[in-house]
């Protein structure tokens, strides 16, 4: 049976993903090339060869529609015969665009492909894709307004039904999203983040040249007094007459930013990489998607995680890295609460809440943090996750090679 590996892995550093970000300026379909061309260059492809590129882009709509990834390949100046699609499990998106690429190589289907992901909050806002000319549609229709009395709800209130839930303090919040500008920051400092970042130069709208070198949305200088004064953004009245009392306390500071970014991975077989003289980072061990209740939302990444073990016939003990998507601070605590997964394991070089969150762009980047992870600890199993809209959760093991 073939096996899939991950040959290379890379990404931009993350910038704002507001007006005056890094990135601002540069067009989601020129920062998905970015990386693409990046990949290649590092590790000496022939973009001819790629059976195809699969991309990972939750708000398809404007300058992120119409088949997106296919423009970034034309953009990488890819050969024509580039096939290329882009899927949509909302921030699971380039996790589930590796997953498609580990199955097409193991299936024979596919030789080489890439998997990847873009996403430009600055230019195309969260929730975009749910607008017409500026308005709010119902994108889930009568049957599920049926099922789910109310409707469905804002992931922050998601979070703050977790945190409720779990009993978490908003200490806990801050103090888990304060170790995480502090990891992040660190990471960069000792300079763990070279091998997988390809910096941008980019022009802004007043012709100076920039060229972003670190994440942009890390914050060092982050303290718990300055946390515990940001407001609570989510509570309103209206959600504690339909759930009961909520004790508000999830924040900008206990919440990811909104960023742009991109990052790809290059997946092949084993035979393959050793035609091409390619020596393997990791092999993609055991990958699976779970879902849980939509109204909580951001806790199937626990399922998934129990889901992608069983697969595996590993424990969580057997695991010496996790890269869980840091959405909001009670996510990963709860996700820590029920698996028993070592905090000092999770998200050692940080997370989203300081390195950022580029929606589809995010699983690729996790998968290559948690390759350099692996690389500098010497371990051998790595598992990421992430919590996605609707209720599904993606997971996957890798094992370092």
């Amino acid at each position: 049976m073939r096996d899939a590996v991950i040959v290379d892995a890379v990404r931009t550093p993350l910038g704002k993903g507001k007006p005056g970000g890094a990135y601002s300026e540069v067009h989601p379909v020129e920062l998905h090339a970015h990386v693409l061309r990046s990949l290649a260059e590092r590790t000496g492809l022939d973009p001819a060869e790629i059976d195809d590129v699969i991309g990972g882009t939750v708000a398809q709509v404007g300058e992120q529609s119409t088949n997106t990834t296919r423009m970034a390949v034309l953009a990488a100046g890819f050969p024509e015969s580039v096939p290329a699609t882009t899927v949509d499990r909302q921030c699971g998106s380039s996790q589930q665009a590796l997953s498609f690429a580990a199955q097409g190589v193991i299936a024979g289907a596919y030789d080489i492909a890439i998997a990847s992901g873009v996403e430009s909050m600055s230019r195309v806002p969260i929730g975009s894709a749910a607008l017409v000319d500026g308005v709010p549609r119902d994108f889930a229709g009568p049957s599920v307004a049926a099922r789910y009395p109310g409707g469905l709800i804002p992931q922050g209130v998601s979070a703050e039904l977790i945190a409720r839930q779990w009993g978490l303090t908003r200490e806990q919040l801050d103090e888990f999203a304060l170790t995480s500008h502090q990891r992040a920051a660190q990471a960069w400092k000792n300079r763990w983040f070279d091998a997988e970042v390809a910096p941008l130069k980019v022009t802004a709208s007043d012709g100076t040249v920039r060229q972003l070198d670190t994440d942009e949305t890390i914050r060092p200088t982050t303290s718990m007094e300055g946390l515990a004064g940001l407001r609570t953004p989510f509570a309103d009245q209206h959600w504690t007459d339909r759930f009961g009392d909520i004790d508000w306390k999830v924040t900008a500071g206990s919440s990811s930013p909104v960023n742009d970014g991109s990052a790809a991975v290059l997946v092949t077989s084993s035979e393959v990489a050793a035609a091409h003289g390619w020596t393997p980072r990791a092999r993609i061990h055991t990958a699976t998607v779970a879902a849980d209740d939509p109204i909580m939302m951001l806790t199937g990444i626990i399922p998934a995680t129990a889901k992608v073990l069983k697969r595996a016939g590993l424990t969580i003990a057997d695991i010496d890295a996790f890269e869980v998507n840091e959405a909001f601070s009670p996510v990963v605590l709860a996700w820590e609460a029920e698996t028993g997964a070592d905090h000092a394991k999770v998200n050692v070089h940080g997370g989203a809440i300081a390195i950022g969150h580029p929606l589809g762009a995010s699983g690729a980047r996790l998968a290559t943090t948690l390759l350099g992870v692996l690389e500098r600890t010497g371990g051998r199993y790595g598992l990421q996750t992430m919590c996605e809209a609707g209720g599904t959760a993606n997971a996957a093991i890798i094992e370092r090679l």
